[in-house]
């Protein structure tokens, strides 16, 4: 009996002495980031010295060899670049649009989607159809679109404190908006931005033709929310006005591009793999600070912040800057089709995709087992106001390294401001605050810190094996 009471309380004591081991580890890594950050510093240089950087694009190539150039003074044991072709799509000049109402003209903020085609020289005019969904669009038929500019007009939901939950409920229209209305004869789109804030920025976003004739593909544009309002009601007291449109873009051949890809050696076991990354690409409207910028040098930290706080990682630790989320995700395919092919086993990937504003914690992919070991976990974030732990996925370019036994995360910051700049004109530098975005990079090195060092249970339900 005694020997079980002395064996219980050293037990006791032994994981009391991780704890308190772990919290000063977490401790060391807030403070560093928050008194000696980098990502600040690079996201400046990102944004205002690169500006946006969208696949294909000069500035995606700059980017690509600035971050690649940072990674290898931070003497990681390994840095590349994995090569990867991606789509390459330019705007071009200005897009242009207004209409009449009551002899008065009425210009409006619009920018074309991405992957759009361009409208003829001159632009197109044409009577305008209101619908809020694929449905009400069936029920007209061709008879009352042909012809037609389509006028998508469903709001995000505003009653949903979860703004990506909002997102999620209309973006449909934005991506598919032209291939439903090209099938009944319409001759252009013009989408409710997907914007929660009334303001005159128009937000752009991928948009897909699906398997649509080159014949039947129309221009497809996204309207300011205060030119969405404006139109709606003009058409209140005109359902015959006008409204014209021109857009400039061109889609060529895909080119040439990479992601860019640091590496940590585990001392212990150095072929189980953890990444961390975001997308380097970005819209070309504003410079992608949020989206994401922020997710980027976030990432590149948590490998400094790693050295820098004297953590020596059991596994191997990469940092993976993905090209080509935005309109593709042709590096998330082939970073995930290179690690199948050398059959390298990752256990846990974590991505930043969801702007640089205050860290509020993460969502995971994850079964019971691991998901519980989290939830173990959660104390150490308390002193830092972490507090959202929840199953839920993780993000788009970490989600194709999903398997039955690993673990997938995304930060989680607070959304409410991030789709005013979404996609938009103003991400830009000076919206993202230093210590928010230095706060995100010592959460993610905190989870990180931990994942290396205790793993991952392989089976749910089953006992995990001692590290």
């Amino acid at each position: 009996m005694k020997t079980r009471i002395v064996t219980i309380i050293l037990c006791c004591f032994t994981a009391f002495n991780f704890a308190q081991n772990d919290e000063s580890v977490l401790k060391e890594v807030y403070k560093t980031s928050l008194t000696n950050g980098k990502s600040y510093e690079w996201l400046e240089h990102l944004s205002n010295e690169i500006g946006g950087r969208l696949s294909g694009s000069k500035n995606a190539e700059l980017a690509v060899q600035y971050t690649k150039a940072e990674l290898e003074k931070l003497g990681l044991d390994k840095v590349w670049l994995q090569p990867v072709m991606v789509p390459k799509w330019e705007r071009g000049e200005k897009e242009k649009a207004f209409f009449e109402i009551a002899g008065f003209v009425k210009e409006v903020n619009i920018c074309a989607l991405g992957g759009s085609v361009a409208t003829a020289k001159d632009g197109v005019s044409a009577e305008v159809v209101e619908v809020h969904d694929f449905e009400e669009l069936a029920a007209l038929g061709k008879e009352k679109i042909e012809g037609k500019i389509v006028f998508y007009n469903r709001p995000m939901q505003a009653d949903l404190i979860s703004t990506f939950n909002a997102y999620g409920g209309c973006v449909n229209q934005r991506y598919a908006g032209a291939m439903e209305a090209g099938k009944y004869g319409a001759v252009g789109v013009i989408v409710r931005s997907m914007n929660l804030r009334q303001d005159d920025y128009p937000h752009t976003g991928s948009m897909s033709y699906g398997d649509l004739p080159i014949n039947q593909r129309i221009p497809s544009a996204a309207i300011s929310t205060n030119g969405a309002e404006k139109l709606s009601e003009a058409l209140k007291q005109n359902k015959e006005l006008k409204f014209y449109f021109k857009q400039n873009c061109k889609q060529f051949e895909d080119v040439q591009s990479y992601n860019v890809i640091g590496e940590i050696t585990g001392h212990k076991f150095p072929n189980e793999y953890i990444i961390v990354g975001g997308h380097l690409d970005s819209w070309d409207l504003g410079d992608g600070a949020h989206d994401d910028g922020a997710g980027v040098v976030q990432s590149m930290d948590v490998l400094r912040l790693l050295k820098k706080s004297g953590i020596k990682p059991k596994r191997t630790i990469r940092v993976v800057l993905f090209m080509n989320e935005e309109n593709g995700l042709r590096g998330a395919t082939k970073y995930a089709e290179v690690a199948k092919a050398k059959n390298e086993n990752h256990i846990f990937a974590l991505e930043s995709d969801a702007g640089g504003f205050t860290p509020r914690g993460f969502s995971f992919a994850a079964n019971s087992t691991n998901f519980d070991q989290v939830l173990g976990w959660k104390d150490l974030f308390k002193p830092y106001l972490i507090h959202y732990f929840e199953l839920g996925g993780s993000g788009a370019d970490v989600g194709p390294l999903k398997t039955d036994t690993n673990v997938l995360a995304g930060l989680r910051p607070d959304s409410q401001r991030y789709f005013d700049h979404h996609h938009a004109a103003n991400d830009t530098f000076e919206h993202v605050n230093k210590r928010e975005l230095e706060l995100g990079a010592a959460t993610m090195t905190a989870l990180v810190y931990l994942f290396d060092k205790y793993g991952v249970n392989p089976i749910s339900g089953t006992k995990k094996i001692k590290d």
